[in-house]
């Protein structure tokens, strides 16, 4: 019997401190779900990629990958290049459930929290 994991997709950057939230979540994540391995991959600029890690956790016996875009919307990089990637990546490891979900920032739930941390940026009106 194979194993789960959930990989949360991120662009990437130059710069090695712009995945410390990423990092942060992916923790955050994995301490909820512990019968899964939930992992971080990049599009570009950072590794490890996104066929890299799913071919790393195929290796180790996962059979069913979950993929979250940790994009704030469905740009052309999660329209675009996300579902050329996936297909390559089916035709790499058959018989692997491979999905992806929409952006997080597309989610109404998120939206809402994002929603609530920009109001409470403003300050208090006075009494």
């Amino acid at each position: 019997m194979g194993g789960r994991a959930l990989v949360l997709f991120a662009h990437g950057a130059r710069s090695a401190s712009w995945a410390a939230p990423f990092e942060r979540l992916r923790d955050m994540v994995a301490a909820r779900a512990l019968d899964t391995d939930v992992s971080l991959a990049f599009l570009e600029l950072m590794s490890p990629r996104l066929p890299e890690q799913v071919a790393t956790l195929v290796a180790q016996g996962v059979d069913d990958v979950t993929v979250v875009p940790v994009f704030l919307g469905q740009g052309g990089h999660v329209l675009r290049d996300l579902p050329l990637i996936l297909d390559e990546m089916r035709l790499a490891h058959p018989g692997v459930a491979i999905r992806a979900v929409g952006a997080v920032g597309e989610d109404p739930e998120v939206l809402r929290a994002m929603t609530d941390y920009c109001l409470s940026a403003l300050p208090s009106p006075l009494a």
